[in-house]
């Protein structure tokens, strides 16, 4: 049984494609594929670990193709691979209305597809396996809005750094975190940025601006790993650290001690190894001819100061995959 190794690029990946998938694939030899939205990001890439755990477990190869963050390179992407005779598809699409090209792609070819994380508009699919987007920002915000009370803040405004709202997932934890918010009775919301490249360094520019713009801002929802450290960052760059609360979503790897030390003040947590083994899981069952669940959805874990150092076996295992 071959398998590629995570860390290929695409023309690497595709180069060894074209040699082991060159028409003498056996039963055994099948692969799984996984479309990563973009195989750099922390959570896209432990998502690929939860697929590979389960695909070689079953005896299955496993190929992780990087799409870039780009419609056009994802489509190519879902085609070679259906070309060179892959089993069944994962893909984390790059947003949801790009996704329905590859699953038609994919329905002309008869080959199964499992949507992990984000979703689609439309199209034919075996299983969508998702994190409650919603209710973990929902408890992500209430954790933010009550510390902001602590302080006595709660007048202040407070702004959103958002993944892209043409996502599903993105429009769910806006959604969750401006409920909390507004149960809260907390609503001076003063500013919405949405990512483009999901770096650190373009959360640090959007912050930076923030904070020129609306000097009395008390709290920031960023709602992806890696930008968190720009907005730290750039709190730091204006004097300003420990004078603006941060909630965030995705853990990196040192959420531990940010929290433990008042960085950050909430983390919603998804566990992407564990919704990449639920998405193999479902897949497998299709292709076996069963009919899995049409949605299976993965709690979002909450950590906070109090109750992360509990809470770090879990995160170990389930959403950094160790």
């Amino acid at each position: 049984m071959n398998c590629l190794p995570l860390s290929l690029n695409r023309r690497q990946a595709g180069a060894l494609l074209a040699v082991a998938w060159s028409g003498r694939v056996t039963a055994a030899e099948r692969r799984i594929v996984y479309l990563s939205a973009k195989q750099d990001l922390p959570f896209w890439s432990t998502v690929g670990r939860g697929v590979r755990s389960v695909a070689l477990a079953q005896g299955f190869g496993f190929v992780e193709l990087d799409s870039q963050l780009k419609a056009e390179v994802q489509l190519e992407n879902a085609r070679r691979a259906i070309q060179d005779k892959a089993a069944g598809l994962v893909i984390s699409p790059v947003d949801s209305q790009s996704a329905p090209a590859v699953l038609d792609l994919a329905r002309k070819a008869k080959v199964p597809v499992v949507i992990a994380d984000i979703g689609t508009t439309a199209g034919d699919y075996a299983t969508y396996v998702k994190s409650d987007n919603y209710r973990g920002a929902f408890d992500t915000g209430s954790a933010l809005a009550q510390a902001l009370k602590d302080r006595g803040w709660q007048q202040a405004p407070h702004a959103l750094i958002t993944i892209s709202l043409a996502r599903k997932n993105g429009q769910d934890r806006t959604n969750g975190f401006r409920d909390a918010f507004k149960e809260a009775g907390l609503g001076k919301e003063v500013a919405l940025r949405q990512m483009q490249d999901y770096s650190a360094a373009e959360t640090q520019r959007y912050v930076a601006e923030l904070l020129a713009q609306h000097p009395q801002l008390r709290a920031l929802f960023i709602q992806t790993d890696q930008p968190v450290a720009g907005a730290l960052q750039a709190l730091k760059a204006a004097g300003r650290s420990g004078e603006v609360l941060i909630a965030s979503f995705d853990a990196m790897p040192e959420v531990e001690a940010l929290l433990t030390h008042g960085t950050l003040v909430a983390v919603g947590m998804q566990q992407p190894h564990l919704m990449g083994q639920r998405a193999a899981e479902a897949l497998l069952s299709a292709l076996r001819g069963e009919r899995p669940p049409k949605q299976v959805l993965v709690p979002i874990m909450v950590g906070t100061g109090k109750n992360i150092s509990n809470l770090m076996p879990q995160v170990n295992k389930q959403v950094f995959g160790r």
